[in-house]
């Protein structure tokens, strides 16, 4: 009976004693999650996976923060793009004159190319083919200079010589329109002032005499080094082209050999067909001044057929008005139809001539033309102007040669609208 009581104690005493001690075994970590919260599923894969591989390969773990070991030299290698940029730049600032000799000299060479070509088929050696066509652009230029000069000194001449009765008609013309009182008197005591004038500009002229002869000699050396470089590239274009061939695969020589082809074709036919317009429309001119009894004609026809065909856009304007004025000085009458044979002649050249001579090498609209030139001129000056018609031949040929074309569909956005006509009732 006395044990009773103490086993029944020592079996409650047991239990009493787990529940402390499980809850106590409970608490801390209780403590430890509320102290360090878990991390996510993701992070901790990431992390598993960082801790696997520094592990395996012996490596310490990534730093993410650190930078990426490509930056450096993505910033080095765009620091040294932009100085080669700029680099290039100044280059070519530096070089534009060399630029522009070699691309004239090109040009010419371009142009005399078939010449040459013709001559060394028949046996000529290429260099006396190529002095040969220099001799006879130089004769031709010298030809149509010292026909213009003629003309230029008997003009002044005959004005020098006429001009106190032109200004006497002059004065008398405006007293009658006008109601003026100027007298030839009037005029005589102005020319002092004129004279004191025309001497400043003069004695400032003379006094500029160093720059401009240093300005001459500049323009000479430029024209021989054009010489220079054309008569190489012509002389010695079989052994240029190959030299230039010689580092390309086969597939690129072939297309280099065309391209250059291409850019033969179409300079030297520009060249010829504007020369063979020229000789036609002096021929022409030439017939009408002689019939109108219009001074210097040959001279005039020369002129009007060289402008009008060798500078774009304005040289018809500008050789129409030579003869006009030449011929205004006989009678107005004759003035006038120098004007309407002029006029009539270029629609004619426009419209028969040119379409049938110049079908092959410069089939361009007249819009697209006329902003090339402006193009060029704005770019290269006169020499882009003269340069840009050819080289955008050459380009567009170059084009159809190589991109291919696909039959448009029908649409009243691409075609025409065509004129009805309706019957009108009777």
């Amino acid at each position: 009976m006395a044990q009773t009581p103490a086993s029944g104690a020592d079996d409650d005493d047991p239990a009493e004693g787990a529940e402390p001690a499980k809850g106590a075994h409970d608490h801390p970590d209780q403590t430890e999650s509320q102290a360090e919260p878990r991390p996510a599923p993701a992070q901790a894969a990431q992390e598993h996976d960082a801790s696997d591989a520094a592990d395996a390969s012996g490596a310490p773990p990534r730093d993410s923060r650190r930078m990426p070991p490509w930056l450096p030299r993505a910033f080095v290698l765009a620091a040294a793009t932009v100085v080669a940029f700029r680099g290039g730049l100044w280059l070519l600032a530096r070089l534009r004159g060399l630029i522009l000799l070699l691309a004239i000299s090109l040009f010419l060479a371009f142009a005399i190319e078939p010449g040459v070509n013709w001559l060394a088929s028949r046996g000529w050696r290429r260099g006396l083919a190529t002095g040969l066509m220099f001799l006879l652009i130089a004769v031709l230029g010298l030809g149509f200079a010292v026909a213009l000069g003629s003309v230029l000194i008997k003009q002044t001449t005959t004005l020098v010589d006429t001009a106190p009765r032109y200004a006497d008609q002059i004065i008398d013309w405006v007293n009658r329109s006008f109601g003026a009182r100027i007298s030839k008197h009037t005029l005589v005591s102005k020319i002092p002032a004129v004279s004191g004038e025309l001497s400043k500009h003069l004695s400032g002229l003379a006094g500029n005499v160093w720059g401009i002869g240093v300005t001459t000699l500049g323009v000479v050396f430029q024209g021989l080094g054009v010489l220079l470089f054309t008569f190489y590239l012509s002389a010695q274009g079989p052994r240029f082209r190959r030299t230039v061939c010689s580092v390309l695969p086969p597939q690129r020589q072939r297309q280099v050999l065309r391209a250059w082809t291409i850019a033969v074709d179409k300079t030297g036919g520009y060249i010829y067909s504007r020369a063979l317009l020229a000789a036609i429309s002096s021929v022409f001119h030439y017939a009408a001044l002689t019939l109108l009894d219009v001074p210097y004609a040959l001279t005039l026809a020369i002129w009007v057929g060289v402008v009008s065909q060798f500078i774009p856009t304005v040289g018809t304007y500008l050789a129409g008005a030579a003869p006009v004025l030449i011929a205004l000085t006989k009678s107005p009458v004759t003035a006038l139809w120098v004007l309407l044979f002029v006029i009539a002649y270029q629609q004619f050249e426009n419209y028969v001539l040119q379409p049938r001579i110049t079908a092959r090498t410069l089939n361009m609209h007249p819009a697209v033309a006329f902003g090339v030139v402006i193009a060029g001129a704005a770019i290269l000056g006169p020499v882009g102007a003269v340069l840009s018609l050819p080289f955008v031949a050459s380009v567009q040929a170059f084009v159809n040669a190589y991109v291919r074309r696909y039959d448009v569909e029908e649409h009243p956005l691409t075609t025409a609208p065509s004129v009805k006509h309706e019957d009108k009732p009777d």
